[in-house]
């Protein structure tokens, strides 16, 4: 068994359904097929939410009307069959009018989920079709029947497999099965998301139930690259990661993956296959346990960084201080990326405000605390990174570019650096010249 995702670019067209189609036609293994919204939709669905928020009937109404047009247009383009076509856009308008049902409820969480999930059961429900009609049999399965992770952080592997199973086993066995990616359902059983990018997550989720072969992860770039292609010229697809150079990656900024990607499979030797949808048979990024190189790898960064300066009182911060600190953060769920410590003070950065005016409210009470806003972490990955004869020259940059923090040495395979995110760009091209360009001279 195989798991392929598709992403939003990938069945963003009429064009590319055609690519996929061709791409699963290509052999016989037995596939479970992992789709995204259309490119587009989901934003279109956050604008919906937003509507039914302010209750906004006229805009919810316009808004369901441009997404119900979308998707009865690749109806037509997709679809001969006049019966079955006629009979398809039916069963989307029906789709439609259950989410103009959903306006006039009161605005929940799972209302959120319900309404943001509907891109990749419309999308999946058009390509099972098509496919069909195509003379490449499949079985359409809803993930909201089996995905319960119970807690998205730490999925339960063991009740989606047992749930995965039973659907899977319900009726005939195909070779192809669709699902949607992104929907879940939490502990109590109600729909949720993987949160933004959440089907690379659904398809290493699956993979890990059914320890499956291997998970493919089909987008628009032929796999990860060592630095970002659309800021940095001369980038290069990267051949092989371990799981730990991939998740530092996708954590700190890396697009191509969602940040937990990686977590299901690790443990059990899952090699994740990152490939493009627009060239199928470029080599791609293999993500694997197998160290088949150490060193510099890549280069991700990013953003929406805020770094906060805690200054103790006191000369000398008492014991107990750093405990202090971190409970706060804890008691408010927010997770800390980057920390430097000095005699009388702490630097610390976050990527979620949620709770920043709170979080400042209590430690201001005890010491002096400084919040700067737009910042973004550049961060050099490789397996024993610290080690590299060539890692020294990223510090070059503190000629040129004022860095915030940086922290080196917590991880053996990640340097990172912070800056502002108005500097993210030069540092990007400037790191990738002193630590890949030259690199590659210095050879020629």
């Amino acid at each position: 068994m195989k798991i392929l995702k598709f992403g939003g670019t990938s069945v963003g067209s009429v064009e590319n359904l055609h690519r996929v189609k061709q791409i699963l036609s290509k052999d016989n293994d037995q596939k479970i097929v992992v789709c995204s919204a259309m490119s587009g939709v989901t934003d279109q669905l956050v604008n919906l939410v937003s509507y039914i928020k302010l209750k906004d009937a006229e805009a919810v109404t316009r808004n369901l009307h441009r997404l119900e047009n979308k998707h009865l247009d690749v109806i037509d383009a997709l679809i001969e069959d006049a019966g079955l076509r006629s009979e398809m856009k039916d069963r989307v308008s029906l789709m439609i009018t259950e989410m103009l049902e959903f306006s006039n409820q009161e605005y929940t969480e799972v209302l959120n989920a319900k309404v943001l999930t509907f891109g990749e059961t419309l999308l999946t429900y058009i390509f099972s079709n098509f496919l069909s009609t195509n003379g490449v049999a499949n079985r359409l399965i809803a993930a909201k029947e089996f995905m319960y992770v119970d807690n998205v952080d730490n999925p339960n592997i063991t009740k989606v497999a047992q749930k995965l199973e039973q659907v899977l086993g319900s009726e005939d066995s195909q070779d192809i099965y669709i699902t949607q990616g992104f929907v879940c359902r939490d502990h109590l059983g109600q729909i949720g998301t993987l949160k933004r990018g959440g089907s690379d997550y659904t398809a290493t989720i699956i993979g890990a139930a059914l320890n499956a072969e291997e998970v493919q992860i089909w987008t628009d770039i032929d796999g990860l690259h060592n630095n970002d292609p659309r800021y940095v010229e001369g980038t290069n697809p990267i051949s092989h990661l371990t799981y730990n150079e991939a998740a530092e990656l996708a954590y700190f900024g890396a697009k191509i993956l969602h940040p937990q990607t990686v977590s299901p499979v690790v443990n059990k030797n899952i090699p994740v296959l990152l490939k493009n949808t627009f060239d199928p048979e470029a080599s791609g990024t293999v993500i694997s346990n197998k160290t088949y190189r150490k060193g510099l790898k890549a280069i991700s960064a990013k953003d929406g960084i805020t770094a906060i300066k805690i200054k103790s009182n006191r000369m000398l911060m008492a014991h107990g201080y750093l405990r202090r600190i971190f409970e706060v953060f804890d008691n408010y769920h927010t997770s800390i990326d980057m920390i430097t410590t000095s005699e009388i003070a702490i630097s610390l950065t976050i990527d979620d405000t949620t709770y920043i005016d709170e979080i400042v409210k209590e430690i201001e009470s005890y010491a002096e605390i400084t919040v700067e806003q737009d910042h973004s972490i550049i961060c050099v990955v490789g397996e024993s990174v610290i080690n590299d004869k060539n890692s020294h020259k990223l510090f070059e940059i503190l000629n040129y570019i004022p860095v915030r923090m940086i922290s080196y040495g917590g991880s053996n395979n990640n340097i990172s650096i912070l800056v502002e995110t108005k500097d993210k760009i030069p540092t990007l091209r400037f790191l990738n010249e002193k630590l890949f360009l030259s690199h590659q001279e210095a050879m020629i």
